[in-house]
């Protein structure tokens, strides 16, 4: 135990501090056997006078001046280093390099010799260098002697109380220089070097001070830690585990020193003889109480008879790793992995030091936990072995009752130790708290499932601990340590709705926050608003989800979410997306998949449809259609006669914008009986009888005939349907049907028998209503008869002079007189060119104008005509035939007539000839004679 200096003034205080420290046997003492005669004891050297060990040996030094080498099969090899004998030894444990220090000869002049044992010279390891130990010119005794690794540096510290330091190459003379570093009146006891990054230290002990030197800087600057020191070889350097402080060992403390400041300190009681450190532990060597008391410096070295106890202590630990009784000690020393005591009577004892398993059961069999805990740390043992004693340790606080004590024990095990084996172990309510801290360093170290995640929860809200459970989900985002969708779900499980919203809102679990919003807190005007701050995507399908609920509830302002939604939808400005990519693209929504939404808000259904239409006519054909149907029936259940114009006007001009499916609309009108809508739309798809027959089913008579007259043009039988429809109504209908008559009349629609066999039916429809009709009928038929027979004479009397005429220039000869050219007007000139119909032409006119010399340029046109007119006739005739023949032997007949209906045959043939204002009836008849023309080409 760490206690201040000033306590150690009394006794009590001092064993009070002694006794709290445990000892153990950490170590098996064993007595070093000879390698040859395993019945017998090793035998050390006699006169040893210095040890020390490194490098793979020990060193000894004898009064013989020999330097004995033990390697580790204990073969001992010597050289001769001095003549008379050798005081100390120094092995440097990162170089192959033995500073010693001995005398060649009687007096006191002590020599200093630096060996290379990597080299040799006639067998013996290379003296690289050897200089005296001389403070000054004053001969006096060494007793102490340090050396840094880098060899840079050697103290030698004398009895006088001076101190000196090589400083270079301490290998060889030339490269080193040597000062005086320390002078003073009180031996010189202690030295060490200390090495923390670039900074050198050099601590110096006296029987009566301690001080250290700062040789990192040029003037050496001097630093006085204490006002007391220690006895020869009660000194030494701890490891960095300890921060490489400079431990004293006094007779009733053990001191450390910082380069800077004192330490802390150790009561340790008792008239020391060696202090050591090796591999984190404080070697102390004391002398039985029970021996003779010798004080001073030259008086250190123990009699035959004195009892010794070397006690190994663990300064981290606080504990007594060993302590034994030994005779005459002459040092102890750490090589091959244990600790040698080598002792005056030639024994040598080897300490061998448990493993780290071995220590640690002892201190469980103990039920000292917390310092198997300690021990295994200061042994870096792996994290699997800390968990077992985290884990043994738990058990034992857990069956002791102390479950405070053990939950934190066990939650020093996460990570390693099964969280079920913890959970339970506290599953009993009265442990609900112990259950409670476990699962929350469960969370903290993101070790936690979901099955944890809901005890915890489940814990906070059986505890009613509010304040513990919104500490738990108000963590920040990098402190998550659970499954943020299991607490959603306890939560509202468990009543806990603001809490649970507050997590889905964090967290950006959106179907959560909306449930819990909608379905549990009934809160749909702050559901609403959350939905208009998520990304298009997720806002779409959740107004998918949840659009029927808020539009029964929140209607108009759904409303407003929707048409946005449909047109160009962005993230409300506060939402937790305002700064993502959807601001800049345009997201549009599909406008007819939220149609049933509205199935029981027809008012809002129709502002949205209506919305949609104005900001984007290229709307869906749905939205068109369900915006009909809304306004015929707002039309159809509407009593107010000027409202329902305005209803009326506009149904019909949604239908005349042609973006509804005619058949859907026509199939609405019909429902609602819209008239405006079904003409428009029969209109629209020329279904003209249509018309008519809706006309006829309503009796609307003057519409019947106005349909005629529009329509007939496209259809003629619509004047036969409307005379067929008033010929059977009983009314009087005679004004109609003089109506109808005089346009079947004109047009010559029907033949007169039939409209008499239609009007037959009516008896109403007496004489008079046709009376004129068939009077003008007969008149026109007498008429062409007239005009027919005229004909027949005129063609009859062209033929006639044809004939007389083509006799006459089979007999007789032909005399032209003709003066002028017919095609200039101008008198024929040599040559000319003259025809047998009369008509001469200069012969230059006559190559420019005729298209064939065989045929006149005046008469051409008109010849063709006629020739025309009979190749006609003459393929009516062969195809009238062929025709014949073809259904005669055809077993189908039906299909060869409409096999000619469809190649045109039976339609009516029109031939329409203009005939020339100069050209009689005659000279065209003449015409048809094309074969009898004979063309005559003179030159003159």
């Amino acid at each position: 135990m760490t206690t201040p200096c000033s306590s150690y003034s009394a006794n009590a205080n001092k064993m009070a501090a002694f006794l709290q420290w445990r000892k153990f046997v950490f170590f098996d003492k064993d007595t070093v056997k000879d390698p040859v005669d395993s019945g017998k004891n090793f035998v050390l050297p006699s006169g040893i006078s210095a040890c020390d060990s490194g490098r793979g040996h020990i060193v000894l030094g004898d009064m013989d001046g020999k330097i004995w080498l033990m390697t580790r099969s204990l073969q001992l090899t010597y050289f001769q280093a001095y003549k008379l004998r050798v005081t100390h030894l120094y092995q440097l444990k990162q170089h192959s390099i033995l500073i010693s220090v001995g005398q060649d000869e009687q007096g006191i002049n002590p020599l200093v010799k630096v060996w290379n044992l990597d080299k040799r010279d006639s067998g013996n390891p290379l003296c690289t260098r050897i200089f005296p130990a001389i403070p000054g010119n004053k001969p006096t005794e060494v007793s102490c002697l340090s050396v840094h690794e880098n060899l840079n540096f050697m103290a030698i510290g004398f009895t006088d109380g001076s101190v000196v330091l090589t400083k270079g190459d301490i290998t060889r003379d030339r490269h080193s220089k040597t000062l005086t570093l320390h002078e003073g009146s009180s031996p010189v006891t202690g030295l060490a070097f200390r090495q923390v990054a670039k900074v050198t230290h050099l601590f110096v002990a006296t029987l009566e001070r301690v001080h250290c030197y700062t040789l990192s800087i040029k003037e050496y600057p001097k630093v006085e830690l204490d006002t007391h020191g220690c006895a020869l070889r009660c000194s030494s350097l701890a490891d960095p585990s300890q921060d490489s402080q400079f431990i004293v060992a006094g007779d009733e403390c053990v001191y450390l020193y910082q380069p800077d400041e004192r330490g802390p300190c150790f009561a340790f009681d008792g008239h020391k003889l060696l202090a050591h450190w090796h591999r984190g532990y404080l070697f102390l060597l004391i002398r039985d109480a029970k021996s003779p008391n010798k004080t001073g410096f030259g008086n250190r070295e123990s009699s035959p008879s004195d009892k010794q106890l070397l006690t190994i202590y663990d300064l981290d630990n606080k504990f007594i790793a060993y302590s034994a009784s030994f005779d005459d000690v002459i040092d102890v020393v750490a090589e091959w992995g244990s600790f040698y005591i080598l002792t005056r009577d030639g024994k040598m004892f080897v300490l061998q030091e448990k493993d780290t398993q071995t220590k640690l059961e002892m201190l469980f069999k103990k039920n000292l936990f917390v310092m198997a805990i300690n021990l295994a740390k200061s042994q870096h043992l792996d994290s699997d072995g800390l968990s077992e004693i985290f884990r043994q340790y738990g058990d034992h606080l857990y069956l002791k009752g102390d479950h405070d004590g053990a939950i934190q024990q066990y939650i020093r095990t996460i990570g390693k130790l099964e969280p079920s084996y913890v959970i339970r172990k506290f599953l009993d309510a009265q442990r609900i708290h112990n259950l409670t801290a476990y699962l929350q360093a469960l969370h903290r170290q993101s070790l936690a499932n979901a099955d944890h995640t809901t005890l915890l929860l489940n814990c906070y809200t059986k505890l009613k601990d509010s304040s513990k459970l919104e500490e738990f989900i108000k963590s920040s985002d990098s402190e998550v340590h659970f499954d943020v969708e299991i607490a959603i779900k306890v939560l509202r499980q468990a009543g806990y709705h603001s809490h649970a919203v507050f997590l889905a809102e964090k967290h950006m679990h959106h179907e959560w926050y909306l449930k819990i919003q909608l379905e549990d807190l009934k809160n749909y005007q702050e559901g609403l608003r959350y939905i208009g701050r998520l990304p298009f995507d997720q806002a779409e399908s959740t107004m998918k989800h949840y659009g029927k609920t808020l539009m029964l509830h929140v209607p108009e302002d759904t409303t407003l979410l929707l048409k946005g939604l449909c047109t160009n939808y962005h993230p409300s400005g506060d939402g937790p997306e305002k700064d993502s990519p959807e601001r800049s693209r345009v997201n549009k929504a599909n406008s007819e998949e939220f149609i049933p939404i509205f199935a029981n808000n027809p008012r809002e259904l129709k502002a949205f449809l209506e919305h949609m239409i104005e900001v984007d006519p290229c709307s869906p054909q749905g939205v068109y259609d369900t915006l009909l149907e809304l306004r015929l029936q707002d039309w159809a259940h509407e009593q107010d006669p000027q409202r329902k114009r305005v209803l009326q006007g506009e149904a019909v001009s949604l239908l005349r914008s042609d973006n509804t499916v005619f058949d859907k609309a026509l199939v609405l009108c019909q429902m609602h009986n819209f008239k405006e809508g079904v003409l428009y739309l029969y209109e629209k798809g020329k279904l003209y009888q249509q018309i008519m027959h809706y006309h006829m089913q309503n009796e609307e008579y003057g519409k019947i005939v106005e349909a005629c007259k529009r329509y007939g043009d496209q259809e003629g039988c619509l004047w036969e349907q409307a005379l067929g429809y008033f010929a059977r109504k009983e009314e009087d209908c005679k004004a109609y049907i003089s109506e109808v008559l005089h346009h079947i009349d004109q047009n010559n629609l029907m033949p007169p028998l039939l409209v008499v066999q239609t009007l037959a039916h009516n008896s109403t429809a007496t004489l008079s209503v046709i009376k004129d009709y068939l009077i003008n009928k007969l008149q026109r038929e007498s008429q062409q008869i007239e005009d027919d027979e005229r004909k027949i004479r005129q063609y009859r009397e062209e033929t006639a002079h044809l004939r007389s005429e083509i006799q006459e220039l089979k007999t007789s000869a032909k005399i032209f007189q003709k003066t002028k050219c017919n095609m200039c007007n101008s008198p024929l000139e040599l040559p000319s060119v003259h025809f047998l119909c009369s008509h001469s032409f200069h012969q230059h006119c006559f190559e420019s104008y005729a298209e064939s010399e065989a045929e006149c340029p005046t008469c051409t046109p008109e010849n063709r005509k006629v020739m025309d007119m009979l190749r006609a006739q003459d393929q009516k005739r062969d195809l009238h035939d062929h025709f014949n023949r073809q259904l005669r032997s055809s077993n189908d007949g039906f299909s060869v007539v409409a096999d000619y209906f469809g190649r045109g045959v039976f339609n009516k043939l029109t031939l329409v000839t203009d005939l020339p204002g100069n050209k009689t009836a005659g000279s065209l008849e003449g015409n048809l004679q094309k074969d009898l023309l004979i063309h005559t080409k003179r030159n003159c």
